[in-house]
This record gives C-alpha cells, structure tokens and sequence, in this order.
C-alpha cells in the first residue's frame, strides 16, 4: 500500500472525513493522490512474484492489502483480434476482456478496493444504485466480507443477468421508482446520513482498484504502450481511472507516453460525447436516457467531467454508436473471435469501426478495446437479435441439407 490523501478534484482542499462522497468545502468530486516515491525505487518486474490481478499493483493502492477482501479477480486475458481487426480495417487490434472477472464485469476491480477499504474503515452496510454490474459485484464482495448489502435498482431497467447475481449472493435488492440517476440520489441520502457506505463510483477509493486494468494491459504488452485505448462510457469511472493510472505509470517512470484514451457511449446516452463535439470541459445531464446497452444507459454521469479531462489530456476522442451498430459489433465479436460479450461492451468495438470509417483510427495504429462485461449478463438481448433454433427431421439427411444452406 502506498501512502495516500483524498484531495478535491476541483478546488484540490484534503478531505480528512472518510465517510463523505463529495468535498465538504465546494461539493466538488473527490480523488485519492497517491504518494509514489517508494514505487521509483522498483522496477514493473519487480511486481511479477504476484500473480497477475487487481492485487499485484498494491503499491499503487490506497489500501492495506491485509485488509484484503478478494475473489480472485483480475487477471483477464488481451486477446490479440487479427480477424476481427482485419474485416474493422485495424489488424492489431487487441481485446481486453472483462467478462472473465469473478462476477463477470470490470466492476469486480472497483469492488474488492472499495469493499475491503470498507472493511479498514469497520462499515458494517454497504450500498449502491446500480444498471445491474456495480450492484452484482458489490453483492458479491459485501458477501465474502460478511457485510449487509443494499442495492438501489431503477425499476424495469436491469438485465436479468445481473438482477439474478444481486440476488442470488444475498443483497435486499430494491426497485426504486424511476431510473439509474433516481436511484443513485436515494442512495447517496441514505449515505449521507450515515446509514449505509456507498460504492458507487463517486467513491474515490473505488475507481482505484478500476486503475487496475491499466496496469494489466502494461503488463501483458511488456509496458509498450499502445496506441489508442478505447472504453464504453457510462458513468465515466472507468475511463479516468485508466487515466489516473497511466499518469501514475508515467510519474514512476515506467512509460513515456500516454496511449489516446477514447471513450464511446451510446446514441441514445451521450452527454460525455455530445460535450466533447462542442469542445467543452463539462457536459449537461440528458433526461431519460435510452439504449439495448443498459450498463451505459446513463444520462447525468457522475465522472463525466473527469472523463472529459482524461480525453482531452491525452489527445485521445470521444463518438456515439447506436443500437444497431453495438448489436453488431457484439456479434461481430463472438463470430470472428468466440468472444461473448454484452452490449455495452461492444461499444468499443463498435467504436473503433466507426472511428476506422470517419479517418480518426489509422489502420496502422496498436489498439486495445475494453469489453466490460460477460455476454450471459444480458442473454434476452443476445437471444433477441440471433436467429431460433432451427427446426429439423430426426434423420442425417435433414441435417445435412440444414448444414449445405
């Protein structure tokens, strides 16, 4: 663990109480400004005796690793994508893929930081609202942790994937009248009055563990950094995290250039993208949100600001895909790679070919796409857009001539 403060991310006051979300002085965002030093005496292999995951790179987190609270998460695989970078026009193209994480999502990263900083503070309930990801990995880790889990869940609009996981490790799921931003405000009431430790992401200590990814992604590729990292965007954590992490790499002197962090965010849930067109530094709120690709189905993103900065600072871009474009780059992605994802996630997919389309991805470039989440998290929507089962005699010649279409 490295030494540490929590700092405004806007007017940069410390933040003594760990218990507050948003800084007491202006209301700004909060951020975790890690003390390096220690790490500048060490070498990336010097990392390596550990086995590859979220807690390999304790030097670079908040948190005492003995208060560890870990699944195994972490440790996901970069698959090099030559057939489908060659029909997207980018060959080296590589995927990272999330959905191998303990409970199927990225979120498992964010979770075992903030969970077992919980455990350091001697939480006793933890809590978020949640499209469905954030609230089956925090239902997870409250559940190895032996916490009480809440979880603030806007009505009709969770895949039942995920739904199934919150329940099933024991959260009392509760369906809140309206949609993901509702959800969050209640939570964060109930936080405030000190009823419960939120984990969502305007938990500072959370996106930490999310740097983690970044890390990975050095690692596997030898610290030659890529040319362009591209990440669906929702409510924005994950993005800055990333960045967060490189200017950490950068600061020790492991790397020496930032990748263009790009960010993609669905048509019908874009007020990142639609701020970055008109060039500002902060975006305004869209009311009722719309998307197949529900884990970004969110219109008021609570580090949208800070990944508007991740963006710009690294010369990197940000665009919109629409439904359509994501249901086929999700297949797209399962038929040339054998990789399943869920709609979200095939956002950066999606993104990279539209980008490939407009002239802004060279084909040239080295680039990683982060895929979030585990395809069977949403299988209604998989089930949705593919063809029936197909009918067929008991007999090998119907087979045979079902096979020669």
């Amino acid at each position: 663990m490295a030494a540490h403060k929590v700092i405004c991310w806007d007017c940069g006051a410390e933040v003594e109480d760990p218990f507050v979300n948003t800084c007491p002085r202006c209301g700004g965002l909060l951020t975790v400004k890690m003390e390096l030093e220690k790490v500048k005496e060490m070498k990336p292999q010097d990392l390596r005796s550990t086995p590859i995951g979220v807690w390999r790179y304790a030097p670079f987190m908040p948190v005492d690793p003995a208060h560890k609270v870990s699944i195994q998460e972490g440790g996901t695989p970069l698959y090099p994508t030559k057939a489908l970078g060659a029909e997207i026009g980018v060959e080296n193209t590589f995927v990272k893929f999330e959905g191998l994480n303990p409970t199927g999502s990225f979120k498992d990263r964010g979770m075992t930081m903030g969970v077992s900083h919980a455990k350091e503070l001697g939480a006793q309930v933890v809590g978020c609202a949640s499209t469905g990801n954030t609230s089956a990995a925090l239902a997870a880790y409250a559940a190895k942790a032996g916490m009480k889990c809440a979880v603030f869940l806007p009505s009709g609009k969770v895949a039942m994937g995920k739904l199934a996981q919150a329940l099933f490790f024991g959260a009392k799921v509760l369906s809140i009248d309206g949609n993901f931003d509702d959800a969050l405000a209640l939570a964060r009431k109930m936080a405030d009055e000190r009823k419960l430790y939120l984990l969502n992401s305007i938990n500072p200590y959370r996106p930490e563990g999310q740097k983690s990814v970044l890390f990975e992604i050095m690692d596997q590729l030898n610290y030659e950094v890529p040319d362009r990292i591209i990440l669906p965007v929702g409510n924005a954590a994950n993005i800055w995290a990333v960045y967060k992490a490189l200017t950490e790499l950068e600061e020790v002197g492991w790397i020496d250039k930032m990748p263009m962090l790009t960010g993609i965010q669905a048509e019908g849930a874009a007020p990142v993208a639609r701020a970055f067109a008109a060039e500002a530094k902060d975006f305004v709120p869209e009311q009722n949100p719309e998307t197949v690709a529900t884990a970004i189905r969110i219109g008021n993103p609570v580090s949208g600001r800070k990944a508007l900065k991740a963006i710009y600072s690294t010369g990197g871009y940000c665009t919109t895909v629409n439904d359509d474009e994501i249901i086929k780059a999700q297949q797209l992605l399962g038929r040339r790679e054998g990789v399943c994802v869920e709609p979200a996630s095939a956002a950066s997919v999606a993104g990279l070919k539209k980008l490939r389309e407009m002239g802004i991805a060279d084909k040239d470039e080295r680039v990683v796409c982060i895929c979030t989440g585990n395809g069977l998290k949403d299988p209604d929507t998989i089930i949705n857009n593919c063809a029936p089962p197909i009918k067929c005699g008991n007999s090998v010649a119907d087979v045979e001539r079902i096979l020669s279409e």
